[in-house]
């Protein structure tokens, strides 16, 4: 059977069926009265993935049909089919068809039955439409639509006149006003009058298609009282690619900074007392030990000096934890003052809790003063190498330490057990 289509401008050339299916840029198919598929493009055998053979299968040439709901579907159930046996087009439903490979694709059907100058049907053209990629961005659009909704975050939309054009239930619990009070409104309702020079900028990044991420700062609610707040702009573009508004995510962080000013007022607070504590025990020591040896006075300063520095350290990383390097350099400072290019230092990455840090600056405190008074550093030409790695051991982790004078003076072993020897082994 041919499709003859009428053409005075060139009487001479009568398009056939199959040449009006090899031109149309989406799948189609032609059947017989019966449904026996009498032609297709190759833009159905993409789709179908998989090539028909001609006058043997009915109806269509998918692998296996499917229901929206996921029930399997007769080939004598299709739209084609039911289209040829009552004459009329059944349009406007969705199917899912599989591929021999398993992939699947929802589609729409576009049947139309051919009838001849009696009304009776002599076959039909089907129009297969892929609307995967549109049902799968109206689920997203759906999903995100939800997290909107419920988000507990602010989520408004403006245009780049900064006018306001959606509002949710966030916004409403954040800010105060509800979407019917504020919808169409300049966002500047929700800036205090001193931080008003902060929109010019965020929409001008927005018109350059640029993204305003984590940005901190004070906004207002309905009734004046400031709220501080981490915004999230990204500019919305049409279909066309253009910037035409924005979107943006305002979180309310006052809670999380009164948490971070009170423990900032805590950690100055601590500071000051641990300072003053030692310096009250480093003058009950002086008092105490006034007519011991000037080295022993010495020595407890020093250790006293390096466990405060050691506070220091902590205390700008909010005494939790601190890098062993970090560590290591603030308990030889005092020791690099006049021997700078002394020392090398290497080792692993390693972070150390605040008990650990505490123990090996003071540990330290001990090799670096016998290195002055004995050893690499009591005269002008030596060095110290300190080294260190964690190993795993039968109990967890273990860091060792290598300490290494070289160019000083020869000593010998120790006569005795001092007090650093004992202070090292503990820590």
């Amino acid at each position: 059977m041919s499709l003859h289509l009428v053409s005075e401008a060139a009487p001479h050339y009568m398009p056939d069926a199959m040449d009006v299916l090899r031109a149309l840029p989406f799948a189609a198919y032609t059947t017989d009265a019966e449904g026996r598929i009498t032609g297709f493009n190759e833009a159905a055998v993409e789709l179908w993935g998989r090539r028909p053979h001609l006058g043997e299968e009915f109806s269509c040439g998918s692998h296996k049909l499917f229901w929206p709901d996921g029930r399997a579907m007769a080939h004598d159930e299709c739209p084609m089919a039911q289209t040829l046996k009552t004459g009329e087009a059944v349009r406007g439903a969705e199917a899912v068809l599989e591929r021999p490979d398993g992939s699947r694709v929802v589609f729409t059907p576009h049947p139309t039955a051919w009838k001849d100058v009696h009304g009776n049907v002599i076959g039909g053209l089907n129009v297969l439409l892929d609307v995967t990629d549109r049902n799968q961005v109206e689920h997203i659009n759906g999903h995100f639509a939800a997290i909107v909704v419920s988000s507990d975050d602010a989520i408004i939309s403006k245009d780049l006149n900064g006018m306001i054009r959606s509002w949710n239930k966030g916004a409403v619990r954040v800010f105060g006003w509800t979407a019917e009070e504020v919808v169409g409104r300049h966002v500047s309702v929700l800036i205090p009058g001193d931080r008003l020079d902060e929109e010019p900028g965020i929409i001008e990044r927005i018109r350059r298609g640029q993204r305003v991420d984590h940005y901190e700062t004070i906004r207002q609610r309905k009734d004046g009282t400031p709220l501080n707040v981490s915004l999230t702009v990204s500019p919305v573009k049409n279909a066309a690619g253009q910037v035409v508004g924005a979107s943006k995510i305002a979180r309310d962080i006052t809670d999380r900074k009164r948490a971070e000013e009170g423990r900032e007022l805590l950690l100055h607070e601590i500071k000051h007392r641990v300072k003053n504590t030692l310096g009250t025990v480093q003058a009950i020591a002086a008092q105490t030990f006034r007519d011991g040896p000037k080295v022993e006075r010495d020595a407890f300063a020093g250790r006293l000096r390096s466990l405060s520095r050691a506070h220091d350290l902590l205390t700008q990383h909010d005494w939790d934890q601190v890098s062993a390097r970090g560590i290591f350099e603030q308990a030889l400072a005092p020791f690099q003052e006049n021997s700078h290019t002394r020392f090398t230092l290497n080792g692993d990455d390693l972070i150390l809790t605040a008990n650990q840090a505490l123990l090996l600056a003071m540990a330290l405190h001990e090799p670096a003063t016998n290195a002055v008074k004995y050893g690499a550093l009591s005269n002008d030409d030596g060095t110290v190498d300190l080294n260190w790695h964690v190993r795993r051991g039968q109990s967890g982790r273990v860091l060792t330490l290598a300490w290494r004078e070289i160019g000083g003076p020869q000593v010998g072993a120790p006569q005795r057990k001092g007090f650093g020897s004992s202070l090292i082994e503990r820590a």
